[in-house]
């Protein structure tokens, strides 16, 4: 097997916050595993399989173990956590999908973070007369279905819980409805990839002499190589020399087995990422991935497996072509800001601000702020929308961005 090795870059002094003596045992612990398996599998593990047990081993990935994740006691603030704002607006979007599809259909939720955006969007789908008929979170980590679970009983009255459940797994029977995820495809594992002598390789991760995790290269199977000549196609020229980024071939399998049986409807994901021309830029010759600790980021993807959030970028026309590839039409994409801007916003916040003090306006306003601003969330994050069989463009009137796809 060909192998390159690299050490990757560690900052000399980094700013970020020590764990404690408990949480670095535990990250010692799940870091012992993955050596384990790199030395039992000849000395290279896909940087796929290192992202995936680093996020979703069971007790020790940082998905499935304890820590607070969310806000600001967490590693990273989500649109939902930020306020109430976010999700009464995704319900103005979302309402008339669910009442155009009648009493019966479901919303399915992929990760549902602390359960803030379930407690809000049904009490709002409630005044809007929208209720679906089964609120589902597929949620992987039975800590966060815990604590999901304990809020949405405190919060919701007992009618509203009762919608509510949680999946091991996609809908297995034919079903109408909607699938939301947010900041969900960022955390999918990918595949790594680096083009070097006219050859694509497909990232790993190895150990050097004093068992340290080090980035290494093996050649890349056929379906990761052409995936990335597709790339190259699109670009019209190949990546250059040591070019590196990440690539999920795997999208419009994923797109495919969450909508599963879904008849009618439409799928809704938000997260943060480029159209394909932009992500790939010569420039942005490392890729995407980054890791998230105590609210700051960095690129030590090595540093405490299981105690840091790994993410990467999304693709926004890889998903466009698996969501269409599955059999829906686009929606509809733009920007977070537009999003929110055109589904009724302002008049929210306007509502909000008349039952509250000074005090509260200033925090509601902040709220708006950090959502549509370009220095927040509102043009770094995207909005993209699929639909079968129901009018779902009327939500992304304002701000199109499919001309960039």
């Amino acid at each position: 097997m060909l192998c390159i090795v690299t050490a990757i870059a560690r900052p000399m002094h980094s700013p970020l916050p020590t764990p404690d003596t408990d949480a670095l045992a535990h990250s010692d612990q799940l870091a012992a595993a993955l050596r384990a398996e790199i030395l039992a599998n000849g000395g290279a593990m896909p940087f796929a399989r290192f992202m995936e047990l680093s996020l979703y081993t069971p007790g020790l990935g940082y998905y499935s173990a304890g820590a607070s994740k969310f806000g600001a006691s967490g590693d990273f603030t989500t649109a939902p956590e930020l306020g109430p704002l976010f999700a009464a607006t995704l319900a103005n979007a979302i309402a008339p999908v669910m009442q155009q599809l009648g009493p019966q259909a479901r919303f399915m939720e992929l990760g549902g973070g602390s359960g803030a955006f379930a407690e809000v969007l049904l009490k709002r789908m409630l005044e809007l007369d929208a209720l679906p008929d089964r609120y589902a979170i597929l949620e992987p980590s039975a800590d966060l279905r815990q604590r999901q679970r304990e809020r949405l009983e405190q919060a919701l009255i007992p009618p509203l819980f009762a919608l509510v459940e949680w999946l091991d797994g996609p809908f297995d029977d034919d079903w109408d409805g909607m699938v939301f995820a947010n900041e969900v495809i960022d955390a999918l594992p990918t595949p790594r990839f680096l083009a070097r002598d006219g050859m694509v390789y497909e990232e790993t991760v190895e150990l050097d002499a004093d068992g340290a995790f080090m980035r290494g290269a093996q050649p890349a199977d056929a379906m990761l190589s052409a995936a990335v000549r597709h790339l190259e196609h699109y670009r019209g020229k190949p990546f250059a020399d040591g070019y590196r980024s990440e690539l999920l071939p795997q999208l419009p399998y994923w797109i495919q087995a969450v909508a599963g049986g879904l008849q009618r409807g439409a799928m809704l994901f938000i997260d943060y990422g480029y159209p394909r021309n932009e992500f790939y830029l010569d420039e942005r010759d490392d890729g995407t991935v980054r890791a998230f600790y105590r609210h700051q980021v960095h690129n030590d993807l090595y540093r405490w497996p299981g105690l840091q959030d790994l993410t990467a970028s999304v693709d926004f026309t890889a998903l466009a072509e698996a969501g269409t590839g599955a059999g829906f039409e686009l929606a509809g994409y733009c920007t977070q800001a537009s999003f929110l801007l055109g589904n009724g916003l302002d008049t929210l916040l306007e509502q909000a601000e008349a039952r509250v003090d000074e005090f509260g306006k200033v925090r509601l306003r902040d709220q708006v702020k950090k959502l549509t601003l370009p220095t927040g969330m509102g043009e770094r994050f995207q909005v993209m929308g699929f639909q079968r069989d129901v009018d779902f463009d009327a939500a992304f009137l304002l701000g199109d961005l499919t001309w960039r796809l």
